[in-house]
């Protein structure tokens, strides 16, 4: 009798338990979760909205979609994140859209040196029908575009001469994104351009293999480029977004209301970013100068030098860019 209450007993604890179970893999199987990357440390507002959209996505679904998040290059640097995109890896990852222009040459579009008076005008440009060129392309090739932030206007610095001039940039070996119409600008400007990730950046300017390099101040603060370069200048040859991107296969598997919320998610995380690194920009600035670099402001006589030697960019890119996109920017840039 005891040996068939304690079979009943077994038994009925094994089926408690098999239920138990079901019910969490039902749970499990409701769920999804979503890998997402950024390159940038972890204090940089960029890594900073990733973080927001974790929240307000987790949030949205009622945690039915669950954000892995992962910055500060922990899965690699922006060139390794844009391939994860692409394979599926990951989900999405913010970066610099100089990462993109090898998969949509189109990018170089908005990249054109001395292109934007202000983050305004940038903004009114990527947000408009450019941004809906920009967003059909990456779709043809497999990514969806999430929106636009601000990585900046970049700036140039230096470890051996300050730079107020034209002259100055001659032969200066400076480290620039692999986005071919920045290359071409910094030849323009009789510089001698090196494409690199800026993962080994510390290092190649911290052993001397180079000059210097160009990024905005925030960049240039939370990476701490300033421990191993002595002059900035504000030269704003460039203004630079970031891309929230996402893997299309994935993002169209998605139930259509997570979509809709993925969305929603990064919006209000981009909105976020935008605001707080314009707010940052200045601040920022000073904290170089207060480290010891020595900031040398740019005239508007040596700009408009500057963008004088570089105007023949444009023509160079509309051999493998659509002229139509460059048009276009250049009208809505300057309106």
């Amino acid at each position: 009798m005891q040996s068939k209450r304690k079979f009943l007993v077994t038994t009925t604890l094994a089926a408690l338990i098999g239920a138990s179970s079901l019910i969490a893999a039902d749970s499990a199987s409701a769920q999804q979760r979503l890998r997402v990357a950024s390159n940038f440390p972890v204090e940089h507002t960029a890594s900073k909205a990733l973080e927001i959209f974790k929240q307000e996505l987790e949030a949205a679904t009622k945690n039915e979609l669950q954000v892995d998040v992962f910055p500060a290059m922990q899965l690699g640097g922006a060139g390794e994140n844009t391939d994860q995109i692409r394979s599926g890896t990951i989900f999405a990852a913010i970066t610099s859209i100089a990462y993109f222009t090898r998969i949509v040459p189109d990018y170089e579009a908005v990249s054109l040196p001395f292109l934007f008076k202000s983050r305004e005008v940038a903004f009114r440009v990527i947000d408009g029908p450019v941004g809906k060129v920009l967003d059909d392309k990456m779709a043809q090739r497999g990514l969806v575009s999430l929106g636009y932030g601000e990585l900046g206007f970049r700036h140039v610095t230096s470890s051996n001469r300050p730079i107020k001039s034209l002259a100055d940039f001659k032969n200066l070996k400076v480290r620039l994104q692999p986005n071919e119409v920045h290359l071409e600008t910094f030849r323009a400007l009789g510089a001698n351009p090196v494409a690199m990730d800026v993962k080994e950046l510390y290092s190649a300017l911290q052993q001397g293999v180079l000059d210097g390099q160009e990024n905005p101040y925030n960049i240039i603060v939370t990476r701490k480029f300033n421990e191993v370069q002595k002059h900035l200048s504000d030269t704003g040859h460039f203004f630079d977004f970031v891309n929230a991107a996402a893997n299309k296969r994935v993002f169209d598997g998605l139930k259509p209301d997570h979509q809709k919320a993925v969305r929603a998610a990064m919006q209000k995380a981009l909105a976020w970013q935008r605001a707080e690194a314009a707010k940052l920009d200045n601040g920022y600035r000073d904290q170089l100068v207060k480290a010891g670099m020595t900031f040398t402001p740019i005239t508007d006589a040596a700009r408009a030098e500057m963008r004088k030697a570089t105007e023949k960019v444009v023509d160079s890119i509309k051999k493998r860019v659509d002229p139509k996109t460059i048009d276009m920017v250049l009208a809505e840039s300057g309106k």
